[in-house]
């Protein structure tokens, strides 16, 4: 049986979601329903997740050190295997039931289910292990998943054709996805308003900002750490027929859809 592609119908439309684990964790139960509604009305979200504290907690329990360079972690073989527990077994079932107990549909599935998400090593593997970047993704997994009715629920490990995993982080997965898929719009929900710099001393919001004005703040030191990879990503992505990204807090009510509805929350990345 061949799944057409879904036809991306005017109102409704497609976005991927990315989302770290321990911020999905810590969402209402207000933010899974507005994600059924937007279901239920016709829009087709995909959802890619992180869970970097979930694994370091769970390296730590098996004491497996693990170390950071550049905001993302080193991956060794053993480390690799508790990154796949973790992010495709424990993270993406709980993402799942709370889709699922809100009365939703989702389905959960990794990079490496039918080679959806098809990698190889980064430049700096010598530094950094079994950590990957994306060749391609199979955009008609994911269009046949929505067209089954379901949300793609995708945890962010890929494969080469060789069978050898690799870890991605979740920013560049989700944006490798929304361009492969050819969403308009990726949604970044995190713990935090958008992406902030000092004005007068005091710390704001930017409601919009450029892909150069982003390198200036990377320059400048006012985007340091973990949120360096996250908004590369976001450049990353903003191709073709990606043409936002947009960084919320989970935390405000209904934010999927007043995002999608063009409401000025978090701030959006364009070109």
């Amino acid at each position: 049986m061949t799944l057409e592609p879904i036809e991306k119908q005017p109102g409704s439309g497609l976005f991927v979601m990315k989302c770290g684990g321990s911020t999905l964790a810590a969402l209402p139960d207000s933010f899974f329903e507005d994600l059924r509604e937007l279901q239920e009305g016709g829009v087709q979200p995909v959802i890619v997740h992180g869970g970097g504290p979930a694994i370091s907690g769970n390296l730590e329990k098996l004491g497996i050190e693990s170390s950071f360079v550049n905001g993302l972690r080193v991956t060794t073989e053993e480390v690799l295997d508790v990154v796949e527990m973790t992010l495709a077994g424990s993270i993406n079932k709980a993402i799942v039931r709370r889709i699922q107990a809100a009365g939703g549909q989702a389905l959960g599935l990794s990079g490496v289910d039918g080679n959806l998400i098809m990698a190889r090593p980064v430049a700096n593997s010598d530094e950094l292990g079994m950590v990957g970047e994306v060749t391609e993704v199979k955009a008609e997994i994911v269009t046949g998943i929505l067209a089954m009715g379901y949300i793609p629920v995708i945890a962010p490990i890929g494969v080469d054709g060789g069978g050898q995993r690799y870890n991605i982080n979740a920013d560049t997965a989700a944006g490798a996805v929304a361009s492969f898929v050819e969403s308009p719009t990726m949604i970044v929900v995190t713990d935090v308003p958008g992406i902030m710099r000092v004005l007068d001393g005091e710390k704001v919001v930017l409601p919009s900002v450029t892909v150069a004005q982003i390198e200036e703040l990377i320059a400048d030191g006012e985007i340091y750490g973990g949120m360096i990879p996250k908004v590369r990503a976001a450049m990353d992505c903003i191709q073709g027929s990606v043409s936002e990204v947009v960084i919320v807090d989970g935390k405000e009510p209904r934010v999927l859809s007043r995002v999608l509805q063009g409401e000025e929350l978090g701030t959006r990345i364009i070109r």
